[in-house]
């Protein structure tokens, strides 16, 4: 795990080796272990460097092929490098790793490799005789991508503030990013916060040659379901299993100790199980506990590691940790983020008790149903004929919401204006923190389709190919889980120099899984489908404790511990011209005396903005 950047002159000035170095030192924490550039008629590689396959120097990069023709800059993980490699005979292998096995295979098939490759990644190679700039990102987008174009240059990092390091990016803000901030608390594909920064996108790669930049989408979660037979109930559990477990055993790969975060819930419970499965040592588990039992699952977890004989630590903290630790949180976030705090101080837990790599059960509520919204679509779409219909009826009901100013009555309003029951229209809404009414109330911001509802919408015809259950995964996955969910997982933990693999997050697994008929996946218990899948695996009490997870009382600490910080941004960010001051104060001054209608998250997105601009100076 590591962090690239580089720099194409497409006018090639004098080569100013400072600038790729102040890109990477930018991105200092992705990879303490080495650093080096690779500068060279007006093109530019550098790279950071955190160790986990193949450690010795040898494998520095960037990296060069045999010839010397090719140069590779390398962010993530092959699983099946070793399989590939047995597949390039011809190529002389001088190192153990799999950058050089992903240099190989590019030589050989050239982007054409990049369907054969398991893992998550972001990369980037130069033909240094034909001046060709290759960049890829993976199919599940984990691992981050940002690009810039001008008539002079392209640039790439793994971070915006890698892009912004070079000094040749205007730093402003991107409104249309900050829009999609406040509705959903991260930004989306295409965008990022700063103007003209792009996100590539998970699957896509790109090509730059003589000033053409040409893009290609190489996966699309979208795509035609797997052609699968779903009918016999036993055939897809072993299935599953078989998936499970391949993905698990993929993500053993490793030169240094691996270990595993563990709940004790389903999905943290299923990938330690499989890991003692798999392998021949005993897993090394760690957990977070609390003294406070209301935010405590140690005893839980502590199950499983005696079920599985691990060798299990559990990292004991007072929940006033997450304020000791919030301004090194935000100070870590590259992107602003509305939910990443928590995975930087777990993160930094584990870090300092001498992990490098862990294994993560994150993702499983998005493949399995795991979530509410799962069964109230399903329910929603049993009332799909009434609502094509009633469409007075419903803007009749709609125009009476518009009377209650509260979050909850402008989501349903949205709901019951809503063209159909696709998931297109409705996912959006479930999803959203600001509500388009409450934007309008508080900013001058445009209030109308977000990207994310575009995206969904041009994608409504690939949707209506899978089960209603496979489509709100599908939505999940274009979403929350890449923007928010992996966005944070990756800059949390790659802020405390530590990789985190997500096994529920396999390819083979996801395309397996979407196209899964609902009577198999509706989940009668919490994700029975996965439960079933491991029969014998877990034992009960994981299966149906109450889920808890990190329900802090933060709407507590910004009414008392956390009031001055959380007041001195809405005071400053009142003063920006895309900010309704007098309101978004009084909407404060509501939810200070207790408003049950105000919700925190609300606030607190306006807090993390400003803090991420004032860090940024951005305008």
């Amino acid at each position: 795990m590591c962090g690239i950047a580089g720099i194409l002159h497409f006018k090639q000035p004098a080569a100013d080796r400072s600038l790729i170095k102040k890109m990477t030192d930018a991105m200092a924490h992705r990879g303490p272990d080495a650093h080096n550039d690779f500068v060279e008629d007006g093109v530019m590689l550098g790279h950071r460097r955190l160790s986990i396959i193949d450690l010795s120097t040898a494998a520095n990069q960037p990296f060069a092929d045999h010839s010397g023709r090719y140069v590779i800059v390398f962010n993530g993980e092959i699983y099946n490098f070793l399989e590939i490699r047995q597949q390039l005979t011809e190529y002389p292998f001088s190192t153990n790793g799999d950058t050089e096995v992903l240099l190989a295979a590019y030589l050989k098939w050239g982007a054409d490799c990049l369907p054969l490759l398991k893992g998550m990644f972001a990369f980037a190679i130069w033909d240094r005789r034909d001046k060709v700039l290759f960049v890829a990102r993976d199919r599940m987008g984990v691992k981050p991508l940002y690009y810039f174009v001008s008539d002079h240059h392209f640039l790439f990092a793994s971070e915006v503030r890698g892009v912004l390091a070079s000094g040749l990016v205007p730093n402003s803000i991107n409104k249309a990013a900050v829009r999609e901030f406040l509705s959903f608390q991260s930004i989306g594909f295409p965008l990022s916060i700063v103007d003209h920064i792009v996100q590539l996108d998970a699957g896509s790669c790109i090509t730059i040659q003589d000033k053409r930049i040409t893009a290609k989408k190489y996966w699309d979660i979208t795509q035609t379901p797997v052609a699968a037979n779903y009918g016999d109930r036993q055939e897809v559990l072993q299935h599953i299993r078989r998936l499970m477990r391949n993905s698990v055993e993929r993500r053993l790969i490793s030169d240094v100790p691996i270990g595993a975060f563990l709940s004790g819930g389903i999905d943290s419970s299923a990938v330690v199980g499989l890991m003692a499965e798999i392998s021949s040592s005993r897993p090394n588990t760690f957990t977070i506990g609390f003294h406070e039992k209301e935010f405590d699952e140690s005893d839980y977890a502590e199950q499983i590691a005696r079920k599985f004989n691990t060798n299990h630590s559990q990292v004991l903290l007072h929940p006033s940790v997450f304020l000791d630790e919030l301004t090194n949180a935000l100070d870590a976030m590259d992107m602003p983020s509305g939910d990443g705090v928590n995975t930087y101080v777990v993160s930094k837990a584990i870090r300092q008790n001498g992990l490098t790599v862990a294994l993560s059960g994150v993702g499983g509520d998005e493949l399995f149903a795991g979530y509410p919204f799962f069964k109230q679509y399903l329910q929603l779409r049993k009332l799909r004929s009434l609502w094509n219909i009633s469409g007075p009826v419903r803007s009749a009901a709609a125009g009476i919401l518009r009377l209650k100013a509260s979050s909850k009555a402008d989501r349903m309003q949205q709901l019951l204006k809503a063209p159909d029951c696709s998931i297109a229209s409705f996912y959006p809404e479930f999803r959203r923190i600001l509500s388009s009414g409450l934007m309008s109330r508080l900013t001058h911001l445009d209030s109308s389709t977000t990207a994310l509802q575009q995206n969904l919408s041009e994608l409504r015809g690939n949707f209506e190919r899978f089960p209603d259950l496979g489509q709100v995964s599908i939505a999940e996955y274009l979403g929350y889980t890449q923007h928010t969910l992996l966005k944070d997982t990756d800059q949390m933990s790659m802020a405390v120099s530590l990789e985190v693999r997500e096994p529920f997050f396999d390819h083979d697994l996801i395309s397996y899984v979407l196209g899964i008929p609902d009577e198999l996946k509706f989940p009668h218990t919490p994700k029975s489908l996965l439960v079933d899948a491991l029969q014998g695996l877990l034992p009960q009490e994981t299966v149906h404790r109450r889920k808890q997870g990190f329900l802090f009382p933060w709407a507590v600490w910004m009414k008392n511990e956390l009031f001055e910080f959380c007041d001195q941004r809405l005071k400053r960010i009142g003063e920006r011209d895309f900010i309704k001051g007098k309101e978004i104060l009084a909407y404060w001054k509501r939810f200070q005396q207790g408003d049950p209608s105000v919700r925190w998250m609300e606030l607190w997105l306006f807090v993390v903005l400003e803090y991420w601009m004032e860090k940024n100076s951005s305008n």
